[in-house]
Parts: C-alpha cells; sequence; structure tokens
C-alpha cells in the first residue's frame, strides 16, 4: 500500500521557507525519516543519530562537520546529541546562508535540553503522528483503528502488528524513557504506568488517584505524565474553565494519541475482541479525537473537555476564531442526539455539534447538531478551513 502523505510534504516544504531550521516531531516509527528522504538531500547532508558513524562526525567537529554542507541538511534523532543546537543557532544566522536543516526528532522541545533556548526565534515548527483517516481508504479504517497508525504497525496483518507493537513498547520502556528521563521506575513499573494509562483511556485523571495505584508520589506520577506526553504517547485535554455560572469539572481527560498502542496493552488482538471489549467506547472516543485534531488541523490550545458537576458533558469542545464547536464521539454507526448535547449546545452557545461516528453516512438530528461518518472528516475538514 502506497501512501502518500501530501499534506506533511506542504508543511515541511513551507515550514523550511519561512524559517532556518525546521523540526519535525512525532512518535519514533511514525515516518519521520521517510518524508525527509523525500526531499532528497544529498547523501553526504544527511545525518542518522542512531548510527554510531554519523553521532560521531558530529559530536567530535559539529560546526566544522555542518558548516561545509549547502542545500538542505537532514539530522535524524537530533535531541541524542543537544550540543549541536548551539551550533545550529550559529549556522543559522550565518548571513546569506547556504544550508537550510531539518531536524526530526522523537521528543518534544521541553524534554531535549537547549532546543528552546538556542534555536528561539529561528526554528518553525511541524507536528506529525502515523496515518490518519485523511491518508488511507475508508475500508481500512478500522484497521487503522484496531492497529494504530504508526507504519509498520498499519500496514501489517492482525498478529504480526500486534507482536510489533509490543515489541515497540518494550523498547520505549527499557531504551528511550530511560534515555531522556533519570528515572527511578524499574521497566516493570514503567510497564504498570503505562497498563494504568491504557485502562484509563478517555477517562479523567488525576496524579494523586495514580499514586495511590502505583504506589508511589504524586511529583513522581507528574515527571511521568510529561515524559509520556512528551514523547507523544499520550494527549491530556485540558477541561473548559470559562464562567459559565455552573460547576465545571476542572480536570483534563487523558487520551492514547495512538489507539493500536493501547489496544495492545489491553491484549486487545483483533476486531472481535475490539468489539466485545469494554473499553470499546473508550477507544473510539480516543480515536475520533485524535482523527479530528489531525484531520482539521487543530492546535492543541483550542482544544478542550467539557463537563458539568450534574452530568452533562461534550468530548470536544473547540475555540476558533470567537466560535466554539462541539464533537461527540458514538462507536455505533448510527447515533442519536442526547439531551447532554442539547443542554452542551444551549449552555456553550455552540455554533454546532458534530457526533462523529463509524458508519457509512452524514444526517441532521436537529439544525445544531450533525452526525458526521469518520470517513467523511476530509470533506468537513475542507470547510472548516472556512469557519
Amino acid at each position: 500500500m502506497d501512501i502518500v502523505r501530501n499534506e506533511l510534504r506542504k508543511d515541511v516544504s513551507a515550514a523550511l521557507e519561512r524559517a532556518p531550521v525546521c523540526l519535525l516531531l512525532g512518535p519514533r516509527q511514525a515516518g519521520k525519516t521517510s518524508l525527509a528522504r523525500a526531499f532528497a538531500p544529498a547523501p553526504e547532508n544527511f545525518f542518522d543519530l542512531e548510527n554510531m558513524v554519523d553521532q560521531r562526525r558530529l559530536e567530535e567537529n559539529p560546526q566544522g562537520e555542518l558548516s561545509r554542507l549547502y542545500g538542505l541538511v537532514v539530522i535524524d534523532e537530533a535531541q541524542r546529541i543537544p550540543a549541536i543546537f548551539p551550533v545550529l543557532r550559529f549556522l543559522a544566522d550565518r548571513p546569506d546562508n547556504p544550508a537550510r536543516f531539518l531536524l526530526l526528532g522523537s521528543a518534544a522541545p521541553h524534554l531535549v535540553r537547549g532546543v528552546s533556548e538556542s534555536l528561539a526565534g529561528r526554528t518553525a515548527y511541524v507536528d506529525m503522528g502515523g496515518f490518519n483517516v485523511g491518508e488511507i481508504e475508508p475500508q481500512h479504517h478500522e484497521t487503522l483503528w484496531l492497529q494504530g497508525g504508526l507504519p509498520p504497525a498499519f500496514l501489517n496483518d492482525e498478529p504480526n502488528s500486534y507482536n510489533w507493537r509490543l515489541d515497540y513498547l518494550r523498547a520505549l520502556i527499557e531504551q528511550d524513557l530511560r534515555d531522556l528521563a533519570a528515572t527511578r521506575m524499574t521497566p516493570a513499573a514503567l510497564r504498570r504506568f503505562l497498563l494504568l494509562l491504557a485502562q484509563s483511556n478517555g477517562a479523567v485523571w488525576n496524579h494523586s488517584a495514580a499514586a495511590r495505584v502505583l504506589a508511589v508520589d504524586y511529583k513522581t506520577v507528574q515527571r511521568h505524565l510529561e515524559l509520556f506526553e512528551g514523547t507523544f504517547l499520550i494527549r491530556l485535554l485540558p477541561p473548559f474553565e470559562r464562567n459559565l455560572n455552573k460547576r465545571l469539572r476542572k480536570s483534563p481527560k487523558l487520551y492514547f494519541r495512538d489507539t493500536g498502542l493501547a489496544h495492545a496493552l489491553l491484549a486487545i488482538r483483533s476486531q472481535r475482541e475490539l468489539r466485545s471489549h469494554p473499553m470499546l467506547g473508550a477507544s473510539w472516543e480516543g480515536f475520533g479525537i485524535e482523527q479530528v485534531i489531525r484531520v482539521l488541523r487543530l492546535r492543541e490550545s483550542e482544544c478542550f473537555n467539557y463537563a458539568v458537576h450534574n452530568g452533562d458533558e461534550m468530548d470536544l469542545v473547540v475555540e476558533r476564531g470567537g466560535r466554539r464547536y462541539g464533537f461527540e464521539f458514538k462507536a455505533n454507526d448510527s447515533p442519536a442526539a442526547t439531551l447532554s448535547m442539547h443542554n452542551s449546545v444551549r449552555d456553550l452557545q455552540l455554533q454546532k455539534v458534530f457526533v462523529i461516528h463509524p458508519g457509512d453516512r452524514d444526517y441532521f438530528l436537529n439544525e445544531k447538531i450533525e452526525a458526521i461518518a469518520i470517513r467523511n472528516l476530509p470533506r468537513l475538514a475542507q470547510s472548516w478551513e472556512a469557519h
């Protein structure tokens, strides 16, 4: 299956035009290297810092090695050598700069010492994840939901995908997370933490409750949750806290960015097992939220969860251009409007509520509430740009 990621290519091209450095961020195995190679950098301009030879080239004399290069220079897994960021600042500030730098990273800037400080004002950021419903054909959307969007997981059959994801999580626990943080947690404790996260997918998150379950202190939970966020494993959706004269829930909700990894932690191997699992609804909610954010190209600062103590909820509230929109996610093919939706439209003064479902067709539930098949999210995205 040949999947061309045209929108991401356009984003990277635009970023390289407006800044001397582009930082392409996303989880490991999301396809960053393949995307970078599509820009056809010269072989000597490509550095893979998981390769010992390339790593040594930049550790010994980074300024001398990089200053002689022209055109596009790609540095893969750039966070492995934080000392190159001050060098890149110097090179980016050269008059008539002969090079542009594309850095690929699997950790957010706040986890990588030197990025924010050294390259402030010189860097354009592009975020990427695995495949999304705007990039693959609708007949493969159920596979995307079950197996996730990381290319090796999505492109394999069910048994091989499941085993690949287990190996991916093992490497994450035993290598990547430990490389990025001075953690005292053993691999077994980190596995328990990740299992708790998977069991909490789509739920309200509470640091103190998690600390009691894991038998660790509050700060340990907080620090590791920041690490899981920073490596693009989870998303914490903040609460909507505007003054509505209501008792609002003021806790974030937690979602796995890639449902395939959550399913592997929960030992969900097949579509049949997913359809009968107690986490079905929460899994669809997490999958749908990630797809909406990615396909509609929403900023994190625009996205919230909403709930009041009397029970009214809205899975996702988006604020854009002074307007508010709601999104609900239902794992059945023909969802209906609920009292909670009607109350949220009134209380939040929503322009519209979109109910995202796995069926084949779109239909109106009333003038303010519309059911949208997830296969039609790309079509919604086209009209969304005008909002």
